[in-house]
């Protein structure tokens, strides 16, 4: 089977629906193909209070009213298609793969989002939301730990950053890392330390340390860290875990087609969202330099939507260094 689209996007978290909404309103056909249900990372997500103009909804909530806003004004949602190849045909226009079907389109949005590197041990996955208390966005839901007790687990830029804004909610923070000292830039270390050495200070550092198990009964309650070097195990009692060990973009199927990191994210400017084959945008959390947030990832969704309609006004833009040439407006 083969169909042709004006616009074809891959994901329909947050991005990609954002980008759906603005191609669509456009009229331009579009097609958003969902290997699994659409929502991605934020469906799992019981409390969202940072989206702008809601204030206060649950993921599936919010998804369910950006799915139902993007097909009311056209946009064709696929789900169970997994998308496993894209290929520049000669007439410049771009066939994508999924199982058995092969769609045709003018332009590509690529938005397949990313998932958070999992510590892999008993009860993670059991707590893993905010309510429960386990979490990887620390910018998402530290207000919810007020007052209690949380250990965040990492040793990178984002770890150190995260944990720094924990403490600005939690009672107590514990930050735990598997080596002795950290992989996040000096300053950003040094930054860190200085807090934790300050006198009555909420901060914890424990290195060497890693988790064995989170423990609790309906929500965590405690955490089983081993000390590497000793092998010595304790129940350390905690309100919520937060994880800050990475992303994993999902963008293995690209590789080959388009230029990637050395982490898989996908290289474009970010000021147009452009990559390196004319005709494909990215957007939201698989993107190089992405903010790893929900209203960015949707901001994301509706840029590159709006300069897929440049790209239509004047493909030779797409050679066109950033710049200021194309004002706000201006499309």
């Amino acid at each position: 089977m083969s169909e042709n689209y004006d616009c074809i996007i891959i994901g329909a978290g947050p991005a990609g629906l954002g980008a759906a909404l603005y191609a669509s309103r456009d009229r331009l056909k579009t097609l958003v193909l969902e290997r699994f249900l659409p929502g991605g990372q934020i469906s799992t997500t019981d409390r969202i209070e940072n989206y702008p103009g809601i204030e206060r909804i649950d993921g599936p909530g919010l998804i369910e009213q950006m799915q139902t806003q993007a097909s009311g004004f056209g946009a064709e949602i696929k789900t169970g298609c997994e998308v496993t190849k894209l290929h520049k045909l000669k007439n410049g226009h771009l066939a994508v793969y999924c199982d058995r079907d092969k769609f045709v389109t003018r332009g590509v949005i690529v938005a397949p989002g990313s998932s958070y590197r999992k510590l892999g041990v008993p009860g993670e996955e059991q707590f893993h939301s905010a309510g429960a208390g386990v979490s990887y966005c620390g910018t998402c839901d530290a207000p919810f730990f007020k007052g209690k007790s949380v250990v965040a687990v990492g040793g990178g830029n984002t770890a150190i950053e995260e944990t720094l804004h924990l403490t600005k909610f939690a009672e107590k923070v514990t930050l735990i890392h598997r080596r002795d000292e950290f992989r996040a830039t000096r300053v950003l270390a040094e930054q860190l330390l200085e807090r934790a050495s300050e006198p009555n200070s909420n901060l914890i550092v424990k290195f060497s340390t890693v988790a064995v198990a989170i423990k609790g009964e309906g929500k965590v309650q405690s955490i089983i860290l081993k000390d590497v070097k000793s092998g010595k195990e304790e129940n350390y009692p905690c309100d919520g875990v937060f994880i800050f060990i990475g992303m994993v973009p999902n963008t293995g199927f690209l590789k080959g087609f388009l230029e990637l990191s050395k982490a898989g994210f996908i290289k474009c400017d970010c000021a147009y969202l452009r990559t390196n084959v004319p005709g494909v945008f990215a957007a939201g959390d698989c993107r190089v330099g992405a903010a790893m947030q929900l209203s960015t990832a949707v901001a994301d969704g509706v840029i590159a939507a709006i300069m897929l309609k440049q790209y239509f006004r004047d493909p030779n833009w797409w050679n066109e260094p950033v710049s200021d040439l194309l004002q706000p407006g201006g499309w």
